[in-house]
C-alpha cells in the first residue's frame, strides 16, 4: 500500500523523556522525504507541534484539524499548509479519518489513546482497511499492548482483531509494516459465548 495521507495522533506536550520529541522529529522528516501528507490535531504544542514543524521545515505538507473551542485558545498552529477549523472533536476524529490512508500513535495522553482506539474500534467494525499502528518509543505503549493481549486471553478481544493494530520502535520498520497490512476478514468482532 502506498500512502498519500498518515494520521497521526500524539501528545500535546512533550513528555518528560527528550527521545519522544527526538522521534516525533525523526519520523516527521520520514515523511517529508517520502512525500507523505501529514493530517494531525492541528495543534502548536507539544509533540504535535514539533512533528509539524519538522515536516514543515521539510518542505512537507501538513493538514491540521481543530475544533473551534481549541483555536479559541489559541493553540491552533498558523504556519500550517492547511488548517481546517470544525465544530467539535467528533467533527475532527471524522474528518481526519477521512482524509487519511493510515494511523499512527506517537506517546500522548488520554486524547492520543482515545483517538487511537476509536481508528482501530472503527476497523474492527470492517468501517474501513486502514492500518493502525503505534510508534513506541522507549516501550511508552507496551502497558496498552499488554492490556490487548489481556483482552484476548480473557475473551474479549478475537486473536485476529488484535492484529489490527501494528507496532514497532523503528518508524522506517513501523512504515513498511504499515505497508504490508493486509486488513482480515470483517464481521468477527462479537465473542463466541455472545451468538
Amino acid at each position: 500500500m502506498n500512502f498519500c495521507r498518515i494520521c497521526v495522533f500524539c501528545g500535546s506536550s512533550l513528555g518528560s523523556n527528550p527521545v519522544y520529541r527526538q522521534t516525533a522529529a525523526e519520523l516527521g522528516r520520514l515523511l517529508a522525504d517520502r512525500e507523505i501528507e501529514l493530517v494531525y490535531g492541528g495543534g502548536n504544542i507539544g509533540l504535535m507541534g514539533v512533528l509539524a514543524d519538522t515536516i514543515l521545515e521539510e518542505r512537507g505538507h501538513v493538514i491540521g484539524v481543530i475544533p473551534e473551542s481549541l483555536m479559541a485558545k489559541e493553540v491552533g498552529h498558523q504556519g500550517l499548509t492547511e488548517l481546517r477549523i470544525v465544530g467539535s472533536m467528533h467533527e475532527r476524529k471524522a474528518l481526519m479519518a477521512d482524509l487519511s490512508d493510515g494511523f499512527i500513535a506517537l506517546p500522548g495522553g488520554y486524547g492520543t489513546f482515545e483517538e487511537f482506539c476509536e481508528v482501530v474500534t472503527w476497523s474492527q467494525l470492517g468501517l474501513h482497511t486502514k492500518p493502525c499502528a503505534v510508534l513506541n518509543v522507549e516501550g511508552y505503549f507496551d502497558p496498552l499492548l499488554a492490556l490487548f493481549d489481556y483482552a484476548v486471553k480473557e475473551g474479549f478481544l478475537r486473536r485476529e482483531n488484535r492484529t489490527l493494530v501494528l507496532e514497532d520502535r523503528d518508524p522506517r520498520h513501523l512504515l513498511e509494516k504499515m505497508s504490508a497490512f493486509r486488513a482480515p476478514r470483517v464481521g468477527k468482532w462479537i465473542a463466541d459465548d455472545e451468538r
